[in-house]
């Protein structure tokens, strides 16, 4: 079996070296040890490194992950020899948590768009954000309509 160096995986899965210690800490994978007792990391956990954090980007715990880990196979696979009524439970929940987060997270999408609506026509041009001043020139009439904005 090859085996890389933490550094070798960090850089390909794209996940920094104390995130990857902190995966095994939280015991979603064990490394082996070389005889001068570095860790060496199977080839397979490359897949495994972005399978969790494929999981983790879409809200599952490390907890969670932990329990299922056993369940899935190589990238997308998962073995549902393994589903218990216990962890079916438990996926409801997280399911229901997700999409709660979900329900969250498109309001604040809306939110954000329906601000930014009503916000663009007021946006300054970039000549105007630093007028040149001179003598000459007169300040800005005060209550110009340009900066003024209502927000409720």
């Amino acid at each position: 079996m090859y085996h890389v160096r933490i550094g070798e995986l960090s850089r390909r899965t794209g996940t920094p070296t104390r995130l990857l210690r902190y995966y095994e800490e939280q015991g979603l994978f064990t490394p082996g040890r070389a005889e001068n007792g570095y860790r060496e990391y199977g080839e397979h956990l490359v897949d495994r490194v972005l399978q969790i954090r494929g999981l983790l980007e879409v809200g599952f715990t490390t907890k969670i992950i932990k329990e299922f880990l056993p369940c899935l196979g190589n990238a997308p696979e998962i073995h549902l020899h393994n589903a218990y009524p216990d962890k079916i439970e438990l996926l409801e929940t997280e399911l229901g948590r997700l999409e709660d987060r979900i329900r969250i997270l498109e309001k604040n999408r809306d939110a954000i768009a329906d601000y930014l609506e009503r916000i663009r026509p007021f946006a300054q041009r970039p000549e105007d954000r630093h007028p040149a001043r001179s003598a000459t020139t007169a300040p800005a009439a005060s209550g110009s309509p340009r900066h003024a904005m209502r927000l409720s």
